[in-house]
């Protein structure tokens, strides 16, 4: 009898810890459930890429570099669906951002260039890292979407002033050729006149007298 006891008292214990750890499990997820849900409203209403436009100079010259055009258009899809859907976005802008070194126009392909795409890269990456933690890092996902923003502009600024130094030195190159052309004409020697016979007419009275030959006037 002492037995039977135990035991249901054994049994009793483990379902009213079993019923306890359930709770508290449930528990567990609603709170991590509201948590996510929090976090995902705060990322989803700081999540705003806004590249500018560029000019057209420029986007006559990046119109053939895909992976730009990949990069951009990835940015500019907002994820909707739950924070999952941005975790996901940050990986793929990741690795968008990392192709942007492969292809680079001839004209773009320069140092400074460069090095504003690697710090790019390190800011987007940023994002991935801190949205992709178990622990969502909220503020630093916040706080790398404007930095995201700044680099692209300082990118498509340094585009847009390579292309406007080319046009100043070909307007130039221009105008030393213009200036050019006009001392070569100032220094070339002008053609003189012809040395032209004297006339042998003498004009009297409004009308022209031939001068006589000497042997005429001996007869």
């Amino acid at each position: 009898m002492k037995i039977y006891s135990y035991i249901m008292l054994v049994l009793f214990c483990f379902l009213v810890s079993c019923k306890d750890d359930e709770a508290a499990r449930l528990e567990a997820n609603a709170k991590d459930t509201k948590k996510n849900e929090q976090i995902f409203a705060s990322i989803d209403k700081a999540w705003n890429f806004n590249p500018q436009p560029m000019s057209p100079a420029v986007g006559s010259i990046i119109q053939n570099w895909s992976e730009w055009r990949l990069f951009m258009t990835e940015l500019q899809q907002k994820p909707k669906s739950s924070i999952g859907a941005f975790q996901q976005k940050a990986k793929t802008l990741s690795q968008k951002a990392m192709d942007l070194n492969n292809h680079i126009p001839a004209a773009f392909d320069k140092p400074e260039v460069k090095s504003r795409i690697m710090t790019l890269i390190t800011k987007v990456r940023s994002l991935d890292l801190f949205i992709n933690l178990n622990q969502i890092q909220e503020q630093k996902v916040i706080k790398a979407i404007p930095e995201v923003n700044e680099e692209i502009a300082s990118l498509q600024s340094q585009m847009e002033e390579i292309v406007r130094k080319s046009e100043i030195r070909l307007e130039d190159g221009e105008a030393e050729m213009l200036r050019s052309i006009a001392k070569d004409s100032l220094q070339k020697p002008q053609s003189k006149p012809e040395n032209l016979p004297k006339p042998s007419n003498t004009t009297q009275q409004g009308g022209i007298t031939p001068t006589l030959n000497p042997k005429q006037k001996s007869q």
